[in-house]
């Protein structure tokens, strides 16, 4: 029986669901929007909002944690590299890549007066491969982009060009 268990088990083992939930995360934190499946993103859900309030803590044990659940470490081996367009390649690989700095430093202050709910899902249609239902997952701070409507034509104009 399933009393009492939460996580969906996806049709993996637990560490490779683990991992993919940490590159899911990953991903949401560095681009703010992932398109996935319904199930999956109903599986980060979760994760991403308790890397969010782990930011808004914003100590040293809690960047660690945060670390080690999404699997990013920091990297030791930019020491003495070049300059690359005006900045070295640590930090530039900070800005883009790191993403323990990204969620602490640019994420979670955006969320400081908020007690949760820190993403949205919105449905997507059908994968055409395996029906599979489709979801995007993205930060609520950003706003909703409705699909744009097709243009309508005049009758009047339609009927003179033809």
């Amino acid at each position: 029986m399933r009393h009492l268990r939460r996580t969906a088990k996806l049709g993996r083992t637990g560490e490779h669901r683990n991992a993919m939930l940490a590159n899911l995360v990953c991903s949401l934190i560095k681009h703010g929007r992932v398109t996935t499946t319904l199930a999956k993103a109903k599986a980060a859900r979760p994760v991403a909002e308790k890397m969010v309030t782990l930011g808004k803590g914003g100590s040293l044990h809690d960047r660690r944690l945060a670390s080690a659940r999404l699997r990013q470490h920091a990297r030791s081996h930019f020491k003495g590299t070049p300059k690359y367009k005006g900045v070295t390649a640590r930090q530039a690989w900070r800005n883009e890549e790191d993403v323990v700095h990204i969620l602490f430093d640019e994420i979670a202050p955006v969320f400081k007066e908020r007690n949760g709910g820190y993403t949205r899902i919105i449905h997507l249609e059908q994968r055409r491969g395996d029906a599979a239902q489709r979801a995007i997952l993205e930060w609520v701070d950003q706003p909703v982009e409705a699909a744009p409507e097709p243009a309508k034509e005049d009758k009047k104009a339609v009927a003179a060009g033809a």
